[in-house]
Parts: structure tokens; C-alpha cells; sequence
């Protein structure tokens, strides 16, 4: 197991150094660095520090236990810990306020809970895009958008994976019958792209009930269940988090207009989308399944699938994007968030 804390001591590197987050021997996954806060700070008093002095001496107390030193001025940085992509929010209410800033799906968000006493009574470590869940008034809009292209036949725009994914892909007959599609992926068990498109172009010409306007999502799911059946999972699940098939890496999208909404990723957004060892994957490394059909009276006839690897996506898709939000955002997290 890496002693991230003794490699950060040992190299010297500060809260500040935005590179250690695409080093594994610095970069601490979420559930460690999770564990290590607790073990840090758990029972620290807060009591009678002016809310100012109440924030340096959190991240000062967060620096001694993960191995970095102190800064003597912590800077106004996005995140709070660039080197952990990590920002830090102190709470006694279960109202989370974030000023001046949008939510950035791959940044992880330290909760901080204390007691009427001041006392700090656990740590809760999230990444943006599960934080948006939370949000019931449905003020966090998409951030990421992309046009289709104006084509007449369906495509496949990656005749090859990224290299990453190439490196864990079989070219031989795979039994996923008994594999969760949410579940994460393994090497030796990723399909090749072109071996995913030409099992999913048969499904153009097909149908998913239409519904009404307001269900887009329950679409999608009509549609993620038969990709799921064509790729030979016998499960189907979705955890509506991205990318929607995890185990191949796959995300879907259907379209009946020219406008995609990419929710919080963007494909070159370089965010960290799974990690296993010191092997990483980022937003360029995923297969997008993009469905375009027309509305038939109370059906949607799928008429073209078109397919593309994050990294080839803005060559044939036009990318435009837009804040989330940009003054304050206010999400009501779950009475047992920190249970």
C-alpha cells in the first residue's frame, strides 16, 4: 500500500503544487484521504475561533495530517488544495453554500461537520458530481454542450481506442452475462470500439417509447436497457453517474434535436474518470454512444448511431459550454449525509 503521507513529507511539495494530482504517489484516492482526515481531525475544538482564524486553522490542521507544511499565508486558490483538487467547507447546518464558484464534477469536496460545541465530529469527502444530486430546486443547469453533426448516416468516428483503454480491451469473445454495467471495469474484459459499434448499429430502425416531453430521463433508460441487452449484459443498472455503462466505459446519449447536453464532463475536460493502481483514465478515454432519432407519434425511432472516443469528440461534434452557476449555490444535503 502507497504511504502517501510519507511521500509528500519526503518530497517537500506544498498544497499549492496543482501537478501532484496526476501523480499517483502523491495524489491520495478519496477514500484514504477520507479515512486520514477522520484519523486527523475528529475531536479537534474550533471553539472560539473567529470564522476567518476558524479556516486557517482547519486547513493548517488538514496540512499536519496529510504531511504538507503549512503554508504562512494560504492563498486564495480554486480548489482550497490544488495538489488533492480538494476544497474544504466547515458545517454545522446541513445547508451547503457555495459562493462565486461553479461545482466542478471531478473536484472533491471535504464536508467538515461540528457540533453546537465546535467540536469536529466527522469528515465526509465527495466529488462534485455526486454533490449535484443534491440538488432538488434544479438551478445547477449543464454545463457542457456539443452540436451533432450534420450528417445523413450514422458513423463511426474512432476506428481505434485511446491507447489506455486499448491496453485493457480483449479481442476475443467476452461473457459479460454476469457483470453489474455500473460495476468497474477490468483488464482483459473491455470490448474494442468498433466491436461495440457494430453490435449497437443494430439497433437502428428500433423504438423507445417517447412518453412525453418532460421524460427524457426515463427515455434514456428504455434505451440504456437495450444497449445493455445488445453488448450481452444479462443485468441491467444505472446509477446515474457518468459514464453510464462504467464497465465498458461507455456514456449514452439520445437525441432528437441537434443540441447534446454533456451534463458536468466535457470530453477534454482531462478529468480523472477512473483510477486502479496507478493506472488512470480521464474524460478523453470514454466511448460515447451517441443515438440520434425521430419522434413517430408515441415513439422515437432510433435512425443513426454515432460513436466516437472522448479525446476524437470535438473534431466532429462542435463544443460550446456554459457556468452552472456563478453567484451563490445553495444544496440541502441529506439529514443522514454523515451517517
Amino acid at each position: 500500500m502507497v504511504d502517501y503521507t510519507k511521500n509528500i513529507i519526503q518530497s517537500g511539495i506544498s498544497i499549492y503544487d496543482a501537478e501532484a494530482m496526476y501523480n499517483p504517489l502523491f495524489y491520495i484516492p478519496t477514500d484514504i484521504l477520507e479515512l486520514l482526515l477522520n484519523n486527523g481531525l475528529i475531536g479537534m475544538s474550533l471553539s472560539g475561533l473567529p470564522l476567518r482564524t476558524r479556516s486557517k486553522f482547519v486547513k493548517a490542521l488538514i496540512c499536519k495530517t496529510l504531511g504538507f507544511p503549512v503554508p504562512i499565508t494560504f492563498l486564495k486558490t480554486k480548489p482550497t488544495f490544488p495538489a488533492l483538487n480538494m476544497d474544504i467547507y466547515t458545517q454545522k447546518s446541513i445547508n451547503l453554500q457555495i459562493w462565486n464558484e461553479e461545482i466542478e464534477p471531478t473536484r472533491r469536496y471535504a464536508i467538515i461537520q461540528i457540533d453546537n460545541n465546535n467540536k469536529i465530529l466527522k469528515v465526509k469527502i465527495i466529488t462534485g458530481e455526486q454533490l449535484v444530486v443534491y440538488d432538488k430546486t434544479g438551478t445547477l443547469t449543464p454545463k457542457y454542450q456539443a452540436m451533432m453533426p450534420n450528417l445523413k448516416a450514422g458513423q463511426l468516428f474512432s476506428k481505434k481506442d485511446t491507447r489506455a483503454v486499448q491496453e485493457w480491451c480483449c479481442h476475443e469473445t467476452i461473457n459479460l452475462s454476469n457483470i453489474n454495467p455500473t460495476s468497474p471495469p477490468i483488464k482483459g474484459q473491455l470490448l474494442p470500439i468498433h466491436t461495440i459499434y457494430e453490435l449497437l448499429k443494430e439497433l437502428e430502425g428500433t423504438s423507445v417509447p417517447y412518453l412525453d416531453s418532460l421524460q427524457e430521463r426515463n427515455r434514456g433508460a428504455f434505451l440504456h436497457q437495450l444497449i445493455c441487452e445488445k453488448l450481452g449484459f444479462s443485468i441491467y443498472s444505472d446509477k446515474g453517474t457518468y459514464p453510464d455503462i462504467l464497465n465498458q466505459f461507455i456514456e449514452i446519449k439520445l437525441q432528437t434535436s441537434p443540441t447534446i447536453d454533456l451534463g458536468l464532463h466535457s470530453p477534454n475536460d482531462n478529468a480523472i474518470i477512473y483510477s486502479y493502481n496507478e493506472k488512470k483514465f480521464f474524460s478523453k478515454d470514454i466511448r460515447y454512444v451517441i443515438m440520434y432519432g425521430i419522434k413517430k407519434n408515441d415513439n422515437i425511432s432510433i435512425k443513426n448511431l454515432f460513436m466516437s472516443t472522448g479525446e476524437a469528440f470535438p473534431q466532429y461534434f462542435h463544443m460550446f459550454g456554459g457556468k452552472i452557476q456563478n453567484t451563490k449555490i445553495q444544496i440541502p444535503l441529506p439529514q443522514n449525509f454523515f451517517d
